[in-house]
């Protein structure tokens, strides 16, 4: 933006929602559009209504950065009614590349803290980019009516967290505002309750105050309206994209300076440099959760525009007879990595009309890449699978979740860091991992991570009956940790992690104590054979299942794999036997998920993902191959 950038658009305010997972952000973006009556007066509303996405709604999480546009014409809308872009950004780190680009749109962020939990690592997260591109915060309080709330304590943490943040971007960011940041606003509210206050209530009360103008009032005084500069030329930045069946890919931008009409031919410049001419074909504002034709938008306004066909993330539209392209937006490295190819077990194609071929599945990841800015996909020198790189294990996860849920058959290697060379060394991303559990289970938690090469950083007790702990970990030692770390502390555990930079290879880290347990042929899994060897392991399996060699199907209780035959029958004679077959007695088996299979394989197994099953199988599925593999690498070890 020029130096002399003069008006303002007082009838707009842009503002980024920022919060850890599950502290309330989208049930409150709720609130703020019933009580603006945003919604049409017929229209069905779900709730969580910004959580649009099948497998938000399922894990109660948000995964794609949303805008949503409330008008708002309450009491503080003195010059006519003002609209606000609420950015509904998502509190995970493993989608940070959403993070950013909803931040790029936005004057400024609130800030939304659990009053009980606080600020958590993902919040800093957040916040850290927030202060990086000099938004002002403010800070909302929710949950105050949890039973377990600790306002004050909460808000001295905030603020403490925002000067930590200030002091550490001093020096890379040397014009911050430091007055402004010790100054922060603070609104306490209730999402589900709708309602918000500037004075504190009491620990486990609502708000005095039974709606949430405060926080409306908050916004337009402390987040600043648009500035632009009127003799500046036609600049717009796509922050987002969506596609819609009958216009095809749309780009979402926020207009920076200028104004952008239907129909107007302007200067796309693409991330290589690239400047095409292009007409605008359709233009779309949105209103509450929907998008509406319009003619024209400018400064300020986050519009969707149609009529460029393989448009990208940080692309800039401009004036064709002046043409000043915006700043790519810039994304952290991607830390963890995964193969993905096409599915190549004996009981491929199983379900009738699937997704199987290697065509279909890199198209598909192509497909992926256009609105995902964080994910890359490498060539690994074969034709039926590739290489795809991520923030974290949860963010690939997903990706292999959602294409299974479209009809796709894969093979999934299990998740490898993506280590650099660093003055010949060998370096590897690390965590900073913030762990909230009951006392007394401090000691097997400090064992667990020690296994993982974890170096505990500081350790906090309230006095609540609860310990907070910070650890530097591997990100290696954090595949499959999540399983186990629920497992210790009975289910009551919060362990929430942040990349914490590069530093050299820990060495060796074991995971995983146990065995496999493998099919030694094809056939169905009888009751008969289950019974037989229950005793010494669990099982992934249940009677009736088809199986194959190699398959793994259970859990051993020693550390070597076992192969076994699960299809074994009983044999028939015409005796009648004193002790009938008792099924009452045997285990049910553990039906693992998508993200327990990828953590439970190991480095010889993957996991087979298809519509209808996730299996983990053996790499190698012939037992004879593995045996001989196996003796080839001790006699290695044994000659080093």
């Amino acid at each position: 933006m020029s130096e002399n950038a003069v008006a303002r658009r007082d009838d707009l305010r842009n503002v980024a929602i920022v919060a850890h997972v599950d502290h309330g952000k989208t049930t409150l973006v709720d609130a703020m559009l019933k009580q603006t009556n945003s919604f049409d007066a017929h229209a069905h509303v779900e709730e969580r209504a910004m959580d649009s996405n099948e497998l938000e709604r399922e894990k109660g999480i948000t995964i794609l950065a949303k805008n949503t546009a409330i008008s708002y014409n309450g009491k503080y809308a003195t010059d006519g009614p003002i609209t606000i872009n609420v950015i509904d950004t998502p509190g995970h780190a493993d989608f940070g590349g959403e993070v950013e680009r909803g931040l790029s749109m936005v004057d400024g962020v609130v800030l939304l803290v659990d009053a009980s939990e606080g600020p958590l690592p993902q919040t800093r997260f957040v916040l850290r980019k927030a202060l990086e591109a000099k938004l002002p915060v403010i800070l909302a309080v929710n949950k105050t009516d949890r039973g377990d709330a600790r306002i004050e304590e909460v808000v001295g943490e905030s603020q403490d967290l925002l000067l930590g943040l200030a002091s550490d971007l001093s020096d890379d960011v040397p014009d911050l505002d430091l007055d402004a940041i010790l100054d922060v606003p603070v609104v306490y509210a209730s999402g589900r309750a709708g309602a918000a206050s500037r004075n504190r209530p009491a620990n486990g009360e609502l708000p005095d105050n039974d709606d949430l103008e405060p926080l409306f009032e908050a916004i337009l005084e402390h987040i600043p309206a648009p500035s632009y500069d009127p003799e500046a030329p036609l600049q717009a930045h796509v922050t987002n994209l969506d596609a819609s069946p009958f216009l095809g890919r749309l780009a979402l931008l926020r207009i920076f300076n200028g104004t952008l009409k239907k129909g107007q031919t302007v200067a796309w410049v693409r991330h290589d440099g690239d400047v095409h001419n292009v007409r605008v074909t359709e233009l779309l504002m949105t209103k509450a959760l929907d998008r509406y034709p319009a003619e024209s938008a400018g400064p300020g306004d986050i519009v969707a525009v149609a009529g460029f066909a393989d448009i990208m993330i940080g692309d800039t539209l401009a004036d064709p007879e002046d043409v000043r392209p915006l700043p790519a937006i810039h994304v952290d490295e991607p830390a963890i990595s995964m193969t993905i190819g096409t599915n190549t077990s004996p009981l491929v194609g199983k379900v009738k009309g699937h997704k199987l071929t290697a065509r279909m599945v890199k198209d598909r990841l192509d497909r992926e890449l256009i609105g995902n800015v964080s994910l890359r996909v490498l060539d690994i020198g074969r034709p039926d699978a590739w290489e795809v790189q991520g923030r974290g294990e949860l963010a690939l996860a997903i990706l292999v979740e959602q294409m299974r849920r479209e009809g796709y058959e894969l093979t999934v290697g299990k998740p490898q860091v993506v280590t650099k060379k660093i003055d010949g060394k060998t370096h590897e991303p690390y965590e900073h991992l913030t762990i909230d559990a009951p006392e007394e289970y401090l000691g097997a938690i400090t064992q667990l991570l020690a296994a993982r090469k974890g170096r505990m950083e500081n350790m906090a007790n309230h006095g609540t009956g609860w310990v907070r702990m910070e650890f530097i970990v591997p990100s290696r030692g954090l595949i499959g940790f999540r399983t186990e770390f629920l497992t210790t502390t009975r289910g009551t555990g919060i362990a929430n992690a942040i990349s914490h930079g590069y530093d050299e290879w820990a060495g060796q880290i074991i995971t995983r104590s146990n065995g496999s347990i493998v099919a030694d042929r094809a056939g169905v899994v009888t009751p008969f054979a289950i019974i037989a060897l229950q005793e010494r392991m669990t099982f992934f399996v249940n009677p009736t299942e088809e199986v194959y060699e190699g398959m793994v199907i259970g859990e051993n209780s020693r550390a070597d794999d076992m192969d076994v035959n699960i299809t074994k029958e009983k044999k028939l004679t015409n005796m009648r036997s004193s002790t009938a077959d008792t099924f009452e007695s045997m285990t049910p088996s553990r039906q693992l998920t998508l993200e327990e299979s990828l953590e439970f394989a190991r480095d010889d197994e993957c996991v087979e993902v298809t519509p209808e099953a996730v299996r983990i199988r053996k790499v190698e599925l012939d037992a004879t191959a593995r045996g001989r593999a196996a003796a080839r690498l001790k006699r290695q070890d044994a000659s080093v």
